[in-house]
């Protein structure tokens, strides 16, 4: 018995795409109705003292995110990066255009892949926030590689490359010899 994101993290080591499985450090970020990550460290799930490792849905990334996250705060990465804070700026975005609010996750997707301005916009906002607290995992752990797991892999196509930019955008690369 594990977390979800530990699980899916074991799953893709063990089961994964070829290139997934020969890499010995990775972290997976699961996109639900909260954010979580598995992390693997040497070929291993890292639990960390008393298994409470990875809970980096919790790391401060912001002020002021859509929705607060399962502890309450609204300065989470799981505040500003879930399916939760994608459904609040899209109610947000159509009650202000058509009125209609009212939808899963995974309507949202549909809606978004067939171009709805709206859903596209909140996919969007949610994948930048989904990059700042990758590129924060990416400087901190040096991981060879970060996967993106959830229904939101659904919509790769439309923010693929907005994650990507977001993520070299954010993350502060160390030169030797700069202090």
């Amino acid at each position: 018995m594990d977390n979800d994101a530990n699980a899916a993290a074991l799953a893709e080591l063990w089961f994964g795409r070829p290139e997934i499985r020969e890499v010995r450090d990775f972290i997976l970020v699961v996109v639900e109705e909260g954010v979580g990550t598995g992390i693997v460290f040497d070929g291993q799930v890292y639990r960390g003292e008393g298994g409470a490792a990875g809970e980096f849905g919790h790391m401060t990334i912001g002020q002021g995110a859509p929705v607060a996250c399962a502890s309450g705060s609204h300065d989470c990465w799981e505040a500003f990066s879930s399916e939760r804070a994608a459904l609040a700026r899209y109610a947000k975005l159509s009650r202000a255009s058509n009125g209609t609010a009212n939808i899963s996750f995974s309507q949202l997707i549909d809606l978004a892949l067939r171009g709805e301005r709206e859903a596209c916009a909140a996919v969007q906002e949610t994948v930048r926030y989904l990059g700042i607290g990758i590129a924060n995992l990416i400087r901190g752990l040096a991981p060879e590689a970060v996967i993106v797991s959830g229904s939101i892999v659904r919509a790769w196509p439309l923010f693929s490359e907005n994650l990507k930019a977001t993520v070299e955008a954010t993350i502060c690369v160390y030169r030797p010899g700069t202090s």
